[in-house]
């Protein structure tokens, strides 16, 4: 099972100034986050994409790629690359460019887009929402099946064709390609039939609803003839680890409901409570907040309820301090990594 960390490049908010951090400060912050997550050994690093003022990630194959120079052994990928409204063209050459500077680190993470402020910026109709995710996804396997070795024939609805096009750099692999789902049927059964892996962030609620969804892949995976010994499924979800479950839990709670409430409120979510961040701690929660060993039981328990074949930590919500996110980084890799492959491979 690969243990890793995710983040979306969350800038922290001065109630006192009411300003956010400087993007530049926390763009320097998470490298080396990500040094110190290659250095502890844990196995993936993922940073997301979005085009608010709260994020200081629009672009991460950018970010990801100054991390491959830092770096030796982690993985690098996206959580996600918004491809709905990017140009598949391009998104394949920039990763395919990141896997030849990280020696073959490269992953890539996509998804149809929770967050929509990319669709306007880029020119794209949100009416077009579904089947724009499902054309340029097609055109990107496309691009990765070629691995510029080959020329590409393609015709689309949203862009011009390409015919008879090779697309460089060249590579000798596919990249790793996971498809990241919120919750929706469609897109899981989508992961299945395509053979991709899957990811489900799981950031509310009781994990154990989502496991239909897991059932529902596999069943899919399977029927389209895929091999079982192949697939691969992960989480992606809020955490934080501190050697004080209670003190960190404290500390955070303001930063983390704030957060979610600047996300939230355009959709109608209301203000988060202590008791609903501490229910979320819980067993039946899905926060991985608090001390190693919390964690540690949380993810054996996950993997034995999802079969799951990599676990992501997503621990910037809300930008808690550059200490606070480094520390938690050492346990992650240090303590609760370790602790977990041992009991899985007993």
């Amino acid at each position: 099972m690969e243990i890793g960390i995710s983040m979306f490049g969350d800038l922290h908010f001065n109630e006192n100034t009411q300003t956010f951090q400087e993007p530049a400060q926390r763009l320097n912050e998470i490298l080396e986050e990500i040094k110190l997550a290659d250095e502890v050994g844990l196995d993936v690093f993922g940073i997301g994409e979005h085009h608010r003022a709260d994020y200081a990630v629009s672009s991460p194959e950018m970010l990801l790629m100054a991390a491959a120079a830092i770096t030796k052994n982690i993985k690098l990928t996206s959580a996600v690359t918004v491809l709905s409204s990017s140009d598949p063209v391009k998104v394949y050459q920039n990763f395919a460019m990141l896997d030849q500077v990280s020696n073959g680190r490269a992953e890539i993470t996509v998804g149809r887009g929770s967050f929509i402020e990319s669709f306007p910026l880029f020119g794209y109709d949100l009416n077009d929402y579904d089947q724009l995710f499902a054309e340029k996804l097609d055109l990107f396997l496309n691009l990765n099946k070629a691995k510029g070795q080959s020329p590409v024939n393609w015709r689309g609805r949203f862009r011009a064709p390409l015919i008879n096009q090779t697309v460089y750099p060249k590579l000798e692999r596919s990249i790793d390609t996971w498809i990241a789902v919120g919750g929706t049927p469609e897109s899981v059964i989508r992961a299945a039939r395509l053979g991709l892996p899957l990811i489900i962030a799981i950031i509310g609620g009781n994990p154990v609803h989502f496991r239909p969804l897991f059932e529902l892949y596999k069943r899919e995976y399977i029927a389209a003839g895929h091999d079982i010994a192949k697939m691969q499924l992960a989480t992606h979800s809020h955490g934080l680890i501190g050697n004080n479950g209670q003190a960190l839990s404290d500390a955070y709670f303001p930063v983390y409901a704030a957060q979610a409430y600047r996300v939230g409120k355009d959709r109608g979510w209301s203000k988060m409570t202590k008791p609903q961040f501490e229910a979320g701690r819980s067993k039946d929660g899905a926060y991985f907040i608090g001390e190693p060993n919390e964690v540690i039981d949380k993810i054996l328990y996950h993997q034995e309820t999802f079969s799951l074949t990599r676990f992501l930590m997503h621990s910037d919500m809300g930008a808690p301090d550059h200490a606070t996110q480094m520390k938690s980084i050492e346990l992650l890799g240090t303590v609760v990594a370790p602790a977990v492959k041992k009991a899985l491979g007993k």
